[in-house]
C-alpha cells in the first residue's frame, strides 16, 4: 500500500522528521544489554513500566494492563531494548506474529497530545499509549501502525525529569 501525501504530511506534523530511537523486542533484557554493550552502546538506563507508574496506559483503546522492562542506551539514534513482562500489549502481539527483533522507530516530540491529534487527523489509530511516567507525571508515548510498513512508529514526549535508573 502506497503512503498518500495527506498521511505523509500528517506523520511529519505528528513526529517531525528525524528518527530519535530504534527499538527492539528482546527475550532477556540483561543478556541483550550485554550484547549491545559489546557492540559499543553504553550508558544504559533501565526502567520497568506498568499501570503502577504510568498514569494512563492504554492498549487498543482500552485501559492497559501491560508491564515491560526496557533499557535505553546511546544516542543519535538511541537504542531501546524492550522485554515484555505482562500483556496484552502491542509487544506481545508483535512477538506472536513476527518474533523478537526490530519493532519500532521512535520520534521525540514536544507534545504527545498534539502528536495523537495529528495521528487521528491522518486517519491513524493509536494502538498503545501512556502518559505521566516522569517524576512530575509528565511525559508520554503513543504507538501507531503505519500502513504498508513492517514497523510501528512511536511518538515520545520525554519527561523533564525521569525516574532514577534501575539496576539490571
Amino acid at each position: 500500500m502506497a503512503i498518500n501525501e495527506n498521511l505523509t504530511q500528517g506523520l511529519v506534523r505528528a513526529l517531525g522528521q528525524g528518527v530519535d530511537q530504534v527499538a527492539l523486542l528482546v527475550e532477556d533484557l540483561e543478556s541483550s544489554v550485554e550484547l549491545w554493550t559489546g557492540l559499543g552502546i553504553s550508558d544504559w538506563r533501565i526502567y520497568t513500566y506498568s499501570q503502577d507508574n504510568i498514569a494512563t496506559p492504554t492498549y487498543r483503546g482500552k485501559p492497559g494492563e501491560f508491564k515491560f522492562r526496557l533499557a535505553l542506551g546511546g544516542s543519535s539514534p538511541q537504542v531501546e531494548l524492550i522485554q515484555p513482562l505482562r500483556g496484552p500489549s502491542i509487544y506481545h502481539d508483535w512477538i506472536a506474529e513476527h518474533g523478537y527483533g526490530l519493532h519500532h522507530l521512535g520520534f521525540f516530540v514536544p507534545s504527545i497530545e498534539k502528536s495523537i491529534e495529528e495521528f487521528e487527523n491522518a486517519g491513524l489509530d493509536v494502538i498503545q499509549s501512556g502518559r505521566g511516567y516522569g517524576v512530575d507525571l509528565d511525559g508520554g508515548f503513543a504507538y501507531v501502525d503505519l500502513p504498508g510498513s513492517p514497523l510501528v512508529l512511536e511518538a515520545i514526549e520525554v519527561p523533564k525529569r525521569r525516574r532514577p535508573s534501575e539496576s539490571l
